[in-house]
């Protein structure tokens, strides 16, 4: 809950609206698991509290580690189905990739998750459930909404999660700590109006053709709006613009494309992460070599545009980018390390 609906909390239980900001500090600086704990609320008010809310902590159910250092765990979310979320340590950083939706309408045919449907929108709790019951969650440095589902595509929960995330009363987060990613849906607006944090943005063609043949959602929400709506707002200071773009052989990873991306973004202050393709079961795309991709890395930062290639990270678990796909929803099990 935010703080003005924690005031309301307070209300309801004949508490002073100052303990909306004692509950705040004590859910989200302090991450008590029991209502009881809130030792400087009155026993009778906790009472209270506890026959009408609860804290909404729930742990991961399992997890899988890469070879690499990679963790996927997986979440428990109310409609019985289950999310995925990544946590990938660096030396310098620790980045957790979290899921708005169980499963995703947009139907991008590179993604797995896409390949699984949609089942529902995350709440605001299950999306802070994430990063809440995170075993490594102390040692976090950086949230990347690059998970399962689309996020703009449940705006509402996002950005009531990203206020509780950046707000003094919450987690305290910088916006710089924290980036979006989305391939221009409808709340992309209402998200430069109200939030602060770092935009990405799905690119992965340089032509309207080419985006609808590899994601339908271009018709919804074509990249010529999106790149015109951009260019609206100012990059240049606090948030940060990127473009993804994953590099398919002898689809989208010609100098030609390379010198088109260049014309569409010459006006955007921003970076271009170019992204390895991981193959996926019944899709005619392929990964662009190493070479390919270094070559159009160059192109790009020849003609003005930062461009680096993404490092790939839990591949073998299925945790890259576009793999997470929660088979378990489906009956199967590729999960198999136990939390303890």
């Amino acid at each position: 809950m935010t703080l003005e609906e924690l005031k309301k909390v307070s209300v309801k239980v004949g508490l002073p609206s100052y303990a909306a900001k004692q509950i705040a500090d004590w859910l989200y600086k302090k991450r008590i698991t029991d209502i009881a704990d809130m030792t400087n609320i009155a026993a009778a008010k906790r009472t209270l509290l506890e026959e009408y809310f609860e804290i909404g902590v729930i742990p991961p159910a399992e997890a899988l580690k890469s070879i690499d250092g990679t963790i996927k765990y997986l979440y428990p979310v109310s409609d019985g189905s289950f999310v995925e979320a990544v946590y990938i340590p660096t030396e310098e950083h620790a980045t957790l990739c979290i899921s708005s939706q169980a499963g995703c309408k947009m139907s991008c045919i590179f993604c797995m998750t896409g390949r699984q449907g949609f089942t529902a929108n995350l709440t605001t709790n299950e999306i802070l459930n994430q990063i809440q019951s995170l075993p490594e969650a102390e040692t976090l440095t950086n949230l990347v909404f690059m998970g399962m589902g689309e996020p703009l595509d449940n705006t509402d929960e996002v950005l009531k999660a990203l206020e509780i995330l950046t707000s003094s009363y919450g987690y305290g987060w910088s916006p710089k700590r924290i980036t979006v990613s989305t391939i221009g849906a409808k709340g992309l607006k209402r998200f430069l109006n109200e939030s602060n944090c770092h935009l990405a943005i799905s690119l992965h063609a340089t032509n309207p053709k080419e985006r609808f043949s590899i994601m339908p959602v271009e018709k919804a929400f074509p990249m010529n709006q999106i790149l015109t709506l951009i260019k609206e707002y100012d990059f240049s200071h606090q948030r940060r613009i990127s473009f993804e773009y994953i590099v398919f052989k002898d689809f989208n990873d010609s100098p030609q494309h390379a010198i088109a991306l260049a014309g569409l973004l010459k006006d955007i202050p921003c970076r271009v992460n170019l992204i390895r393709f991981h193959a996926i079961p019944e899709t005619p795309l392929e990964s662009s070599d190493l070479k390919q991709m270094e070559k159009f890395r160059d192109l790009l930062n020849s003609r003005g545009i930062t461009a680096t290639i993404r490092v790939s990270r839990g591949e073998d678990i299925f945790a890259a980018c576009g793999m997470l796909s929660t088979e378990k929803n489906n009956g199967k099990k590729r999960f198999n390390v136990k939390i303890q």
